[in-house]
């Protein structure tokens, strides 16, 4: 990717409401500190990629909707392990493994991914954003987090 950036990832129920993917976008930019214009993409798995809200809510905010492969996302280790989301989409978090590889490599999560309604979202910085902003990133919580290496 090369550029520093910040992504949300998108998880969802089947036909979720723009609304509740924007409530889930504000709400866990509001638990890191993120304006949501600080946003440079949103991504989603091939499995949620015909949701429209996804779509719409990506051409609202004016960024691109990253569709990541169902099989990279598979392969993606998560903070949140849903056994529902492995069984119907392939992975423990949509929205963690999608914002996870969209970032690039090298990327992190900010936390968990949190939930509103029928969504999910959880952030990822790239390892570029991680290295040029490491103060502001790494909270006390998500440090504890990544070195447990599982949600609290």
């Amino acid at each position: 990717m090369g550029e520093a950036m910040i992504v949300a990832g998108i998880g969802s129920r089947k036909g979720v409401s723009e609304a509740d993917v924007l409530a889930a976008i504000d709400a866990v930019c509001a638990a890191h500190g993120v304006e949501r214009a600080a946003l440079s993409a949103l991504a989603t798995t091939a499995h949620k990629s015909d949701e429209p809200a996804i779509r719409a809510v990506a051409v609202g905010l004016g960024i691109k909707l990253e569709i990541v492969a169902d099989e990279q996302a598979a392969a993606v280790e998560t903070l949140t392990r849903s056994s529902l989301s492995r069984d119907v989409a392939g992975t423990a978090s949509v929205s963690e493994a999608a914002a996870l590889i969209a970032a690039g490599s090298g990327a992190k999560l900010l936390g968990p991914r949190l939930s509103h309604g029928g969504a999910t979202c959880a952030l990822a910085v790239s390892k570029e954003t991680v290295q040029e902003n490491a103060r502001d990133v790494y909270t006390p919580r998500f440090v504890g987090l990544n070195q447990r290496g599982s949600a609290v």
